[in-house]
């Protein structure tokens, strides 16, 4: 197939599907025997008496929407505004295109949404039970992406690189991961269209989710500790801290580091670049027409946790969409750790996106290419940067941010997974503390807010952590105020 078209039009439906496998007794009956038999019928999904959604056949840009546009990556070298070209090192034709376009929607290749098949739509869920807990006269949906085959909204992503890699002729891609979910969603995807997939995961998370690490290998991945001997920027980082918990920005700086050294190899990225966050407005667009069944007018309050900001941006784009078009006006909060607060501590600057200085200079909210945050146990959180589009927006006063601990986070974990059943991986439990607070204030004042959460994945292999909570051994790590300082006052003046 050709690569994707571009054009301006509303995205259309696709197929039906069932929104729930689960099953329900439908009656009983003494069968031959005397033995009793069962019958079932398919079980009414969680949002009872909402019709069935379709897979968006578009993803939705918000550049094309935005009353300012946003600044312009950079050249690393020569700080003039980046030629689409010298990104071709890194990316498939198809993918910088996306990455730089104005058009409003994307089509989605037919064999993605094919793929997309296995998982979505992805359920929207009230969440009754935790607000029966809570008291609150507010209500709490949640848009959960754990039911994808790696467990969390990546592969929404992952696809799409994958597919647009394998048609262009790639043989081999490399990335970073902080968590392993990404890692874990990219290897799925290159073992289903034939690329060899290369991983450097953050050493914190290595070494707390061995599982992540083997999920990726079974699905056919190399997976290195960062940082590594296997690269320069490994080896310096090495030389001057043996010890180094690592971070997202050096496990970037060694997986482009390789990839700019091969012809046959592509760099892959989970968040942050804007072909990502467009791929990830599936589960916004969803959610739209999840709400619009149930007869939910619009969400009042719409929460995400952030650290790239892929999984924020792809529920909250089509939602700003909506609002500048003034069809709703929902508030926008995007939730960060408060080990490494970048939108609520950060400075609005230009910055390399690596460690090393490797990669353009993209203007965003940063706490320095060179901050390693503490590793607390949301490692797909510890990036010193936010997404270029996700800081843009949040200076145009669209979005806000908050910062909290991740004590108050796993509290608020416990109180979901015992009420709603599922057990949240360490990010999204950001989401649902700032929820939490949002139906509190709501228990308050007697309002009856909406509150929409992006529940991005479950914590099954992150059981260790909640563990330590268990056993209270888990505490609150902060952003000592001289290693932020110094972080920020190296970042380069543009």
């Amino acid at each position: 197939m050709a690569a994707a078209t571009l054009r301006p039009a509303l995205p259309q439906g696709a197929e039906q599907r069932a929104s729930s496998l689960l099953c329900t007794p439908k009656h009983n009956r003494v069968a031959a025997g005397g033995r009793r038999s069962l019958s079932f019928a398919a079980r009414a999904s969680p949002n009872s008496g909402a019709k069935a959604v379709s897979i968006p056949k578009q993803w939705y840009n918000l550049v094309a929407d935005l009353p300012v546009k946003p600044p312009p990556p950079l050249h690393p070298q020569t700080h003039q505004p980046l030629d689409p070209s010298d990104l071709s090192p890194l990316f498939p034709d198809e993918l910088i295109r996306q990455e730089v376009t104005d058009e409003r929607f994307v089509d989605i290749p037919e064999e993605v949404i094919d793929v997309y098949k296995l998982w979505r739509p992805t359920p929207l869920i009230r969440a009754r039970r935790l607000e029966k807990l809570l008291g609150t006269p507010a209500k709490i949906y949640y848009k959960y992406e754990g039911t994808s085959p790696a467990g969390s909204h990546k592969p929404n992503t992952a696809v799409p690189q994958a597919w647009y890699n394998a048609v262009a002729g790639v043989k081999n891609v490399v990335t970073e991961t902080g968590a392993g979910q990404w890692g874990s969603a990219l290897s799925f995807a290159s073992s289903l269209f034939g690329l060899n997939c290369e991983v450097w995961q953050v050493r914190a998370s290595f070494d707390q989710k061995p599982y992540r690490r083997l999920m990726m290998e079974t699905w056919g991945a190399k997976v290195h500790a960062s940082p590594s001997p296997a690269t320069e920027a490994g080896k310096k980082i090495l030389a001057a801290d043996p010890s180094s918990p690592g971070s997202l920005g050096i496990a970037i700086s060694e997986a482009v580091e390789v990839a700019a050294k091969d012809a046959n190899t592509k760099y892959c990225l989970g968040s942050v670049l804007n072909h990502v966050l467009l791929h990830q407005t599936v589960i916004g667009e969803e959610c739209l027409e999840q709400l619009a069944a149930l007869g939910e007018a619009a969400p009042d309050v719409v929460v995400g946790c952030t650290g790239g900001g892929s999984n924020f941006g792809g529920l909250a784009f089509p939602f700003m969409r909506e609002k500048l078009a003034g069809r709703m006006s929902p508030e926008f909060v995007a939730v960060e750790p408060a080990a490494c607060p970048t939108l609520t501590k950060g400075v609005y600057a230009y910055d390399f996106g690596d460690t090393a200085g490797l990669t353009p200079l993209m203007k965003m909210h940063t706490l320095g290419h060179g901050f390693v945050p503490d590793p607390i146990h949301a490692g797909g959180l510890r990036y010193h940067g936010m997404a270029p589009l996700l800081s843009h927006v949040y200076e145009l006063g669209f979005m806000d941010a908050v910062a909290i601990q991740q004590t108050e986070c796993f509290e608020a974990a416990l109180k979901f997974a015992r009420t709603e059943g599922i057990i949240p991986a360490p990010e999204p439990t950001h989401a649902i503390a700032a929820a939490i607070r949002e139906a509190m204030e709501c228990k308050r004042t007697g309002e009856e807010k909406v509150i929409l959460m992006a529940m991005c994945g479950h914590g099954h292999f992150d059981l260790a952590a909640y563990e330590k909570y268990l056993r209270g051994d888990m505490v609150d790590l902060s952003h000592p105020a001289d290693k932020l300082e110094a972080s920020i006052a190296a970042v380069p003046k543009i």
